[in-house]
């Protein structure tokens, strides 16, 4: 897609986010906008860092991979919000910066063992099943501290927070109540680990309440690429 389109899409984004930091007395500086890259080709992401966005997200590690080594001119941060599984621990303990989608300890473990040793530790979010799918990832809100003790006492990694992706909803108030839920279980969780400070959630659809809830982090995708085909 054209520069030009690009950075018109990053600017309305840009002041959705503020308007939105405005209404809930936060500031723009603790909200950061994560922009979702998969399938996009490595020359939009170029383009998108020049447009003033510096960190990406991926999901499909085939697809990644490539795209990292083609763009390591840039200073960009690297996360992985897809599924994870046991295959792929090791290309992205060793390729990415950060990790949204931790939801059990053999995982963790794999990647902490597997996060070469001159790299600094792996940033990573717990991902919770806020909503209580079956169809969806992630560990359940009570078991959520047996995995954090497991994850703090592994050397490579650093836990930073949570992540959700809730149940679809038009509702303003559904889509509010879920990322309360998220935002609860990050305090009660800080009785544990007290430097948690980060809340990964909300999307190009509902990015407003996930603000208005306290998210620091916002995974942005169709909003600056425009609709995915995958």
């Amino acid at each position: 897609m054209s520069e030009q389109l690009l950075f018109e899409n990053i600017a309305k984004l840009r002041e959705r986010v503020r308007l939105s930091a405005q209404k809930s007395q936060r500031s723009t500086s603790d909200i950061t906008i994560l922009a979702v890259s998969k399938t996009r080709p490595a020359g939009d992401i170029r383009a998108a860092y020049h447009c003033g966005l510096q960190q990406f997200g991926e999901s499909y590690l085939r697809e990644a991979l490539p795209k990292i080594a083609e763009l390591q001119d840039l200073p960009l941060v690297w996360h992985f919000i897809g599924p994870l599984q046991s295959n792929k621990t090791r290309a992205i303990a060793t390729h990415f910066d950060w990790v949204h989608s931790v939801d059990r300890a053999k995982i963790a473990r794999r990647l902490s063992e597997q996060r070469p040793a001159q790299l600094p530790p792996l940033q990573v979010c717990l991902q919770v099943n806020i909503s209580g799918e079956t169809s969806k990832s992630g560990v359940p809100p009570g078991a959520l501290a047996e995995l954090a003790r497991e994850v703090i006492a592994l050397p490579h990694l650093q836990l930073r927070g949570l992540m959700a992706i809730p149940a679809p909803s038009t509702d303003t108030q559904q889509q509010r109540r879920a990322f309360a839920g998220l935002r609860n279980a990050l305090l009660d969780l800080r009785a544990l680990v007290p430097g948690l400070d980060t809340l990964s959630m909300g999307m190009s659809h509902d990015l407003e309440a996930a603000i208005a809830e306290g998210a620091t982090l916002i995974r942005v995708g169709s909003a600056i690429f425009g609709r995915r085909d995958g």
